[in-house]
């Protein structure tokens, strides 16, 4: 679900905008995290390398994607293409745990074989700036997704605090060694909790959105809530078949209401056309409504 009060062309420019600048941010990162976790002897920082590279794939798949979910509804799509941005999410979603698991082997691996070596301070300096940094991203992207309610912009936003994460787990480990060689043991340990807290961010990326796609509906209290939304429209007299699905960020939702039999064709339309638009109102977060009128008994 996007605002509506914003028009698709400007949600897909600033969506575009703050991904773009993300990916230029990671790509940047991941080169200099790199080349220093190998100059500086440090697997933690070359773990978070990788980590700022699946950043960089993730703000790609966003930028395709929105290419597509932002399409008015078609013949093929009637319903319109937000599902796009739901996958999308998903795949974000795949794409952390797949670095979750590839840093966490790593680290085992690391233990296995031991020779812990203490690394070099540039690599301190290195994890601190991009704790700075990827947190302002974080806040930058999640604050426009919040505006335009897009699950995949807020996803790739926690894929960026993620990142920051993992690199205040990193500076402290190698900041640590560099205080007392001893403490050298902590790199690998640092990249074991990357993986496990990237593992975290992977499976609450991508719940709600497997739910979506299964076709979850609103929660009990949604739904009690539109009920009697609907039963404080004038005329409506019992609300009933009350069923909803998630659509991206939004709840289509379609219901039965019984007004009076007696009543013409035209007075019935009228209340079905004011309930719809209470829902669409104040309903939560609902984008699309079909009512079905039956007379009282």
């Amino acid at each position: 679900m996007t605002n509506s009060n914003i028009s698709i062309d400007q949600q897909t420019s600033e969506t575009r905008r703050v991904t773009v600048a993300g990916l230029v941010i990671n790509l940047f990162l991941t080169v200099i995290k790199i080349v220093a976790g190998i100059y500086g002897k440090s697997q933690s920082v070359v773990a978070d390398g990788i980590h700022s590279l699946s950043d960089s794939a993730t703000d790609v798949a966003v930028i395709v994607g929105l290419k597509y979910w932002n399409q008015p509804p078609d013949l093929c799509h009637p319903y319109g293409h937000r599902r796009i941005e739901t996958m999308v999410t998903v795949l974000i979603g795949i794409a952390l745990a797949v670095a979750g698991v590839f840093l966490g082997s790593e680290a085992v691996e690391k233990f296995r074989s031991g020779g812990y070596v203490v690394p070099e301070s540039v690599t301190l300096a290195v994890a601190i700036i991009s704790v700075v940094v990827k947190e302002l991203l974080f806040r930058w992207t999640y604050r426009v997704g919040e505006k335009l309610k897009s699950p995949a912009l807020k996803a790739n936003a926690w894929h960026h605090r993620t990142d920051s994460f993992s690199s205040i787990a990193v500076a402290f480990a190698i900041g640590m060694a560099l205080i007392d060689p001893k403490w050298a043991v902590l790199d690998p340990v640092a990249a074991l909790a990357v993986g496990a807290f990237i593992l975290q961010a992977a499976w609450k990326i991508t719940t709600p959105a497997l739910r979506e796609l299964a076709d979850a509906g609103a929660t009990a209290e949604d739904l009690k809530k539109i009920e009697r939304l609907v039963l404080e429209v004038e005329g409506v007299i019992s609300v009933h078949a009350l069923r909803s699905r998630f659509h991206g960020a939004g709840l289509q939702v379609d219901l039965h209401i019984q007004v009076d039999g007696n009543l013409s064709v035209n007075a019935g339309h009228v209340i079905s056309g004011k309930a719809k638009r209470r829902l669409l109102e104040d309903g939560p977060d609902v984008i699309d409504v079909l009512v079905h009128i039956e007379p009282a008994e």
